[in-house]
């Protein structure tokens, strides 16, 4: 998701295709994790819906090809057509972005001879065989080689995003700037994970933080997903990393905030210094997802402002001051001033768009 999103938010088009599947189908994700054990851990993800059928792809029609990790690469390798697309790009010489085990179907293409790539660590004697250069560039590096971009693992994301994108031709101006997320556990998983990786991707620092942790410390959480069910359904998403300590930071050193949804915002907002560093960002570029916008209720923040969020949050919302924009869809965004809402993770690309278009960034060609 963190790619999908991504590229659209930077003002790509971005088609999803599988074997066997039509527009409108969904594939099953799986969170990988490492918890510990020798290797990564499986716990089932979201159901990701795809946009266009298989057999309509054609080659000529786009800019490059990227291929996700996962178990998926296992059994797409066997297939002949899969093989054949991946070798229609290669030949055509646009430019392939492979992470994790991706990288096996560039090896089962036979497009890697004599080309220096990554995998994820087991798929080393796979990646050799296929006579590539390996390259160990850690799990948060990339490597570029002529066309090939290829990363280790899902925490490589934004370089492995920012080099594809590069390759590409259309890359994001002006973000040199600070973003801070205000996270707490089990907030959703994409709603932090995605806004994380991607203002990297796009050139932005960013650091996140949760009351009482510090930096390298973790969270837990949580995959809400729509399956039919009058609400949203819940499974146990990553363990995500903290990169700064809560007691170090301050507002002033930052351009912008981000508060993810899921359900940490409901207890850090009863948190009198978690109100006070939200009110402190009153003046800058705040973004808020879902049920992010449960913090800004008692910052006094929304008084005034038209607004969205998870439709259940409406009540809270409009008890501060907000007017509820009624026509926002479910991928769609509010923007007033320099406050950018947003009712779920399916909005996410025009949610980041136009964030990035409030701090001041433009894409570049």
């Amino acid at each position: 998701m963190v790619p999908y999103q991504t590229l659209l938010a930077m003002g790509y088009t971005v088609d999803t295709v599988c074997p066997g599947k039509k527009a409108g189908g969904k594939c099953k994700t799986a969170v990988h994790d490492f918890e510990g054990a020798q290797t990564y851990s499986e716990k089932p993800g979201h159901a990701f819906t795809l946009n266009k059928n298989f057999k309509a792809v054609v080659v000529e029609d786009y800019a490059g090809l990227y291929i996700p990790g996962g178990r998926a690469p296992e059994y797409l390798g066997l297939d002949p057509a899969v093989i054949a697309l991946v070798k229609a790009f290669s030949d055509a010489g646009k430019p392939i972005c492979a992470v994790c085990h991706g990288t096996l179907l560039l090896a089962a293409a036979d497009i890697i001879k004599g080309k220096k790539c990554t995998a994820y660590g087991a798929c080393q004697p796979l990646v050799v065989a296929g006579e590539a250069i390996w390259q160990d560039c850690g799990v948060t590096g990339s490597v570029v080689d002529g066309n090939l971009v290829t990363g280790q693992a899902w925490p490589c994301h934004p370089a492995l995003m920012r080099d594809f994108t590069q390759l590409m031709g259309k890359t994001m101006t002006n973000t040199n700037k600070k973003i801070l997320i205000l996270a707490g556990d089990y907030a959703e998983d994409y709603e932090t994970m995605v806004p994380f990786q991607a203002l990297q991707a796009c050139g932005y620092t960013v650091d996140a933080v949760c009351p009482d942790k510090k930096a390298g410390e973790t969270i837990f959480t949580a995959i809400h997903d729509f399956e039919g069910d009058q609400t949203y359904t819940e499974k146990r998403g990553h363990n995500f990393a903290l990169t700064k300590d809560w007691s170090a930071t301050r507002a002033a050193d930052y351009d912008a905030l981000v508060i993810p949804g899921g359900r940490a915002p409901e207890y850090l907002s009863t948190n009198p210094a978690v109100i006070s560093l939200v009110q402190e960002f009153a003046a800058k570029p705040i973004a808020s997802v879902c049920h992010g916008q449960l913090l800004l209720v008692p910052s006094g923040i929304l008084k005034g402002k038209t607004v969205t969020a998870y439709p259940a949050c409406k009540p809270p919302c409009l008890q501060a001051g907000a007017t509820w924009d009624e026509g926002c869809p479910i991928d769609g965004c509010v923007v007033d001033g320099q406050l950018v809402t947003a009712p779920a993770w399916p909005a996410h690309p025009q949610w980041l768009a136009k964030f990035m278009e409030v701090l001041g960034a433009t894409p570049s060609s």
